[in-house]
This record gives C-alpha cells, sequence and structure tokens, in this order.
C-alpha cells in the first residue's frame, strides 16, 4: 500500500513538472544562437578571414631555393649546384639569407663567379632597409590588413547575431501574445457555451422566450470565429518562432501551444549604461577598424615618398682544396654595401596619399553621424519606453473595470435586472480590454528587446 502511495505521488510530480514546462526565452536565444544558419554563416566568414591572416603570413616565410647547371658539350665542362634560404625580417625591412654552392670543371671567364674550391662555398648574408620599407612594407601592411579583417568580420557576426537575437525575441513575444490572446477568447466562448444549456432549460419550462436561444447561438458562433483566428494566429506565430527554436540537428521545431507560458514575463532589464554600451557597438568598432586599415595604407603611401636606401652585409667561406678557379677563392671574404633609388616625381606616392587622406576624412565624418543616430535613437528608445510602461498601467486599470463591469452585469442578468445583449456587450468589451492590456505588456517587452538590442547588450540577448 505504502509503495502505491510513494509511485502515485511520484507519477503526480512527474505530472506537475511536465504540465509545468514551458519554453523559456533563455532557451530559445541559446537555441537560436547555436543553430541559426546566419549566425552560422557570419562565424564561417570569421573563418575564412582567419585563413587569410594565415596566408599573409605567407610573405613571411622562410624559402628555400635550388639551382643546378651541367654542360653536356661544348669547350667548357662546367658544373654548378646551388641551395639558398631566404628569410625575410618580421619587424623591419629586408631579409636574412645563408646558401651552399659548389662547382666543378671549368668555367668561361664571363661567369668565373660560379668557380669555388673543392667542397664548395658557405655565404651568409642580410639586407637592411634604412629608409623606405624600414618602418613598413608590403608583407607587414598585408599582415596588418588581415588582423583587421578578422577583427571586422568578428564584428560583422556580433551584428548579424544581434539583429538575428532580436527577431528572435520578437517572434517568441509575439507567440506568447498570440497565445494569451487565444485564451481570452477561449474564455470568452466558453461564457457562451456554459449559458446555452441552462438557456434551453429555461426555455423549455417557458421562463424565456426561444428566442434567447438564437441570440445565444449567434454570440457562440462569432466567438468561435474569434478562437479559430487566434488559433491560426498562434500557429503562424510558432512557426516563425521554429525559425530561431531548433533541434540538436539545426533544423527548426515547431513549439506546441502546451509549451506556452501562462502570462508574459517582465521585460528584460535595461542596462545601467546604455550610452556607454552603444558607444562600443560593433558596428561603431567596425568603422574603428576601417580607420586604423586606412592609417596603415597612408604610413604605406608615404613610405613610397621615402628613397629606398639598403644595406648588404655578406660574407662567405670556400671549404677543401683550392679548386679550378685558383687561390683567389681561399680565406674568408666579407663584403659590406648599400644601394640607393630615388624617383624624380612622387605622383604615385601623392595621389595614393591624398585619396587615403579622404578615405580618412569620410570615415570620420561617417562615425560621427553614426554617434550621432545612436544617441538620437536611445532617445527615442527611451520615450518609448516610457510611453510602454504608462500603456500598460492604462491598459491594466481599463481592463480591472471591464471586469468588474462585466462580472456585474452577469448577476444583474442573472437576477433579472438586464438583458442579454448587455451582458454580451459587457463581456466583449471585457475581452478587448483584456486583448489591449496584452498588446500593451507586448508593446513594453517589444521596447525594452530594441533598447537592448540597441545596445549590444550581449548578455541580455545570449550571446
Amino acid at each position: 500500500m505504502g509503495y502505491r502511495l510513494v509511485a502515485g505521488a511520484l507519477f503526480a510530480l512527474a505530472a506537475a513538472m511536465v504540465e509545468a514546462r514551458t519554453l523559456t526565452l533563455a532557451e530559445v536565444l541559446e537555441s537560436s544562437a547555436q543553430h541559426t544558419p546566419q549566425i552560422l554563416e557570419a562565424m564561417a566568414r570569421v573563418r575564412a578571414a582567419e585563413g587569410r591572416r594565415l596566408a599573409a603570413d605567407g610573405a613571411f616565410d622562410t624559402v628555400f631555393a635550388g639551382e643546378a647547371e651541367t654542360r653536356l658539350s661544348g669547350f667548357y665542362d662546367g658544373r654548378f649546384a646551388s641551395a639558398t634560404v631566404t628569410r625575410p625580417f618580421e619587424r623591419r625591412g629586408g631579409q636574412l639569407y645563408g646558401g651552399y654552392r659548389i662547382s666543378g670543371g671549368g668555367f668561361p671567364i664571363y661567369e668565373d663567379e660560379r668557380f669555388t674550391n673543392q667542397l664548395g662555398e658557405l655565404k651568409v648574408g642580410a639586407v637592411f632597409a634604412l629608409l623606405r620599407d624600414r618602418a613598413i612594407d608590403e608583407r607587414r601592411f598585408g599582415r596588418l590588413q588581415a588582423d583587421a579583417d578578422v577583427a571586422i568580420a568578428e564584428t560583422d557576426r556580433l551584428m548579424v547575431a544581434i539583429g538575428v537575437q532580436r527577431r528572435a525575441v520578437d517572434a517568441w513575444l509575439n507567440w506568447v501574445a498570440a497565445g494569451m490572446r487565444l485564451e481570452v477568447f477561449r474564455e470568452l466562448l466558453k461564457l457562451a457555451v456554459d449559458r446555452d444549456a441552462g438557456f434551453r432549460r429555461q426555455v423549455e419550462t417557458g421562463a424565456r422566450a426561444a428566442i434567447i436561444i438564437v441570440e445565444n447561438d449567434q454570440t457562440i458562433l462569432r466567438r468561435r470565429a474569434l478562437v479559430v483566428d487566434s488559433e491560426r494566429a498562434l500557429e503562424a506565430a510558432a512557426v516563425r518562432l521554429s525559425l530561431f527554436w531548433r533541434g540538436p540537428d539545426g533544423r527548426p521545431q515547431v513549439p506546441p501551444p502546451s509549451l506556452l507560458p501562462k502570462a508574459m514575463p517582465p521585460p528584460l532589464p535595461l542596462p545601467a549604461d546604455g550610452l556607454g554600451l552603444a558607444l562600443a557597438r560593433p558596428d561603431l568598432r567596425a568603422l574603428d577598424l576601417r580607420m586604423e586599415q586606412a592609417a596603415q595604407r597612408l604610413a604605406l603611401d608615404r613610405n613610397l615618398r621615402r628613397p629606398r636606401l639598403d644595406l648588404k652585409v655578406e660574407a662567405s667561406q670556400d671549404l677543401g682544396p683550392e679548386g679550378e678557379g685558383g687561390v683567389s677563392r681561399t680565406g674568408t671574404e666579407a663584403k659590406v654595401g648599400l644601394t640607393f633609388s630615388v624617383p624624380f616625381e612622387q605622383r604615385l606616392a601623392d595621389g595614393r596619399i591624398a585619396a587615403t587622406k579622404a578615405e580618412l576624412a569620410a570615415f570620420e565624418l561617417r562615425r560621427r553621424q553614426l554617434e550621432e543616430e545612436i544617441a538620437a535613437e536611445l532617445q527615442a528608445l527611451a520615450a518609448a519606453v516610457r510611453a510602454s510602461a504608462r500603456n500598460v498601467e492604462l491598459a491594466a486599470g481599463e481592463r480591472d473595470r471591464a471586469r468588474e463591469l462585466a462580472v456585474a452585469e452577469r448577476r444583474r442578468f442573472q437576477l433579472g435586472a438586464s438583458d442579454l445583449f448587455l451582458a454580451i456587450v459587457r463581456e466583449e468589451a471585457a475581452a478587448d480590454a483584456e486583448v489591449r492590456a496584452i498588446d500593451a505588456q507586448l508593446q513594453q517587452a517589444t521596447a525594452h528587446a530594441d533598447v537592448v538590442a540597441s545596445t549590444a547588450d550581449l548578455e541580455r540577448l545570449g550571446l
């Protein structure tokens, strides 16, 4: 007996838990952030930018080069092979290189540099950029641009995610509101249906005229139509929500009505420092990154105006016994050299500098415009939040009074002091007030969500 009681209690508890299960906004936002294709697409673009960043590092890869040559006929029988390893400097212009070469046989005088001792020649050297390419060059510029491109792709991903999550909030709120409206109209229909049996008994006893059944039937049909329309609206809202509430496989899943919350939850909390959050929005960050890219390009353009002055340092050592090139190859050879070049005209550099400066100025103006738009948007949203809170209070007051009037009118009708028409009018006015109260709550929740999205409050958006 005790076992049955415990089992029954556990079964009742499990049933209550299943019945109490509702689909929360947090669940929808989590599912949306993980599975919505738009967000996944934006994440793929981030990975593509990271791939291009890795490719930009390829400009600094160590390069191995080899060469071999032999004469198959002719007066000379020279043979030659060489290998060279080159590594660009990552923090300044220039490169480090080293190599080995070996030759045998005879070479014409115009190929005299190919002679080595019998065990070959080792060589190591470096080239240092002293003016042009010292602070920045194409390789380092490419890496800086790729770094910024990764960061820009990440800001784009956040902007896409914010937009998706904002739509997910809207879809969930409209689904909850549609369910609440349906309950209002079902209750309204129930009032008319419950009256029907009583009216039929009263008509049978002669207490009321038969026409009252017709009048009540008309009311039932009208209210059934409202229920059907509300059910259709709820189904449509559930389908829209399925685009954000997805299964583990990422496929949309339509939430059943059993998961509907019973009431509209409190709106999302507003951030304490909305303007501060808004000024750190991803779209502003993306503009800052593009300005950084333009500044880097300006530095590269100014680099073109500098003369090229490169310092070359090299040392070589022939190995083994003296080769056919003679004693002149024996010993260590050290060389230092300079190369210099400068264009007489600077039209290429001047044109690029002028274009990049104009681009920077345009970015600065665009950023100022965006900051002003954000400030104006937040002011408008703050007014909407205040107005929606006031509308919730007014709609709640109207709903409460409409309920009181409907209850009082039904009591008067039951006592014979009123007629069915007035009772129906009061009931439907109360239902309309209930729906307006739901719409006011939805409007307030939407206004709060707008603020959260506009300030890029990632925590509230489940990001």
